[in-house]
């Protein structure tokens, strides 16, 4: 008896059901972590631990291999899994500590999009959280129009609006002397220093936090939260102990320093990608032209800088022009530049190479501090 032929039909409904076996075994893995969530924390075991991943790695790689499977591709998607098992007992952690239980929070600007992520955090802590933004936006608290409106006689005040707009509401507040903890995310901490200030001299329990990552940001692992210190000890560790139960790394600075290096961070990153794709633009080439060629290299900065084009250009704008060390980096790239141009038509070889070894050692010496703090 002769079988019949496999169809086309046949083989994708096949991969259909493996799909559907695939999704229910991502499902049972998620449930297995928050299962292993629960038992960390009766234990007081960290949430993270780098040699377990290393371990399941190499061993899923070693799996790929004697199956056939691309072990690179194995990793690719085991490390995605394990990003998501992280989230999943993070956020379990941040909720069963509950710290923020019969607790207020006011975000004002919890409309805009780092103000709604900070409704979220506050929220799952289990703050009661109002958000006062006239703007329609962040669900999960309680709307007013006008924060001048509130007793202001929470446990939180975040402040998250604009820039341009925060100095001004941190002065206003200083003048009110709200009981509470006060602190802005602003991007840069140079424009907000009178209304910072301002709070201090009141004696107001101040600090000033700037989260190291996009409003998208589910999971804190390998994120950076810095703290600026402004000589209150107890606004400080308040604000530090709500991200106490999460795995961002916590950094203390000083605001002139938090400047400083957010002129190079924030301030040179963008303006690298604003060059960049200005130079394209300016270019004469047309975009489906270039799009018919591919580099390695050229996709990937492309890609970095395509996600910069989309963002705010007023936000990008206020980073660059409202630094007080924003200067600094600039010059710092129209040198590097004058450099290499020099090197290249002066056909000056050894400066060339010189710039490319440079650069090499200082970012190896960077990855390797990363490793060691890992």
């Amino acid at each position: 008896m002769t079988r019949e032929p496999v169809t086309l039909d046949d083989l994708r409904q096949r991969l259909n059901d493996i799909d559907r076996q695939l999704i229910g075994l991502v499902a049972e893995r998620k449930a297995v972590s928050e299962q292993v969530a629960q038992v960390k924390r009766s234990t007081g075991r960290s949430v993270r631990d780098y040699e377990r991943e290393r371990e399941v790695i190499l061993g899923v790689r070693a799996i790929a291999t004697e199956r056939g499977v691309s072990p690179e591709l194995a990793e690719q998607m085991l490390r995605l899994l394990i990003r998501s098992s992280l989230t999943t007992q993070e956020h379990a952690s941040v909720v069963a500590r509950g710290a923020g239980t019969g607790r207020r929070a006011l975000v004002i600007g919890g409309a805009g999009k780092m103000g709604a992520w900070f409704v979220g955090f506050l929220a799952s802590q289990g703050f009661a959280v109002e958000v006062a933004d006239p703007a329609p936006g962040a669900a999960g608290g309680a709307r007013v129009a006008d924060w001048h409106a509130t007793d202001l006689k929470h446990d939180f005040i975040v402040v998250a609006t604009p820039l341009g707009a925060t100095d001004a509401i941190l002065r206003d507040l200083a003048l009110r002397r709200p009981p509470g903890v006060i602190f802005d995310v602003g991007s840069l901490k140079s424009p907000l220093r009178a209304g910072l200030m301002a709070l201090k001299s009141h004696g107001c329990k101040v600090a000033s936090v700037h989260p190291m990552f996009g409003p998208d940001t589910e999971l804190l692992s390998g994120r950076h939260v810095v703290f600026i210190d402004l000589g209150n000890a107890a606004a400080l560790a308040a604000v530090r102990e709500l991200f106490a139960s999460t795995m961002a790394e916590q950094v203390v600075m000083t605001l002139d320093e938090h400047d400083r290096l957010i002129a190079y961070v924030l301030g040179l990153s963008h303006a690298l990608n604003i060059a960049f794709f200005t130079a394209l633009a300016e270019s004469g080439e047309a975009a489906p032209r270039l799009a018919k060629m591919s580099s390695t290299t050229f996709d990937a900065q492309l890609d970095v800088a395509s996600r910069v084009a989309q963002d705010s250009p007023e936000l990008y704008y206020e980073i660059q022009s409202l630094n007080d060390y924003g200067a600094e980096s600039l010059e710092a790239l129209s040198q590097a530049v004058e450099r290499l141009r020099t090197a290249v038509l002066s056909h000056d070889h050894d400066t060339f190479v010189a710039l490319m070894r440079r650069g090499r050692d200082y970012l190896d010496d960077r990855r390797t501090v990363r490793e060691r703090r890992a």
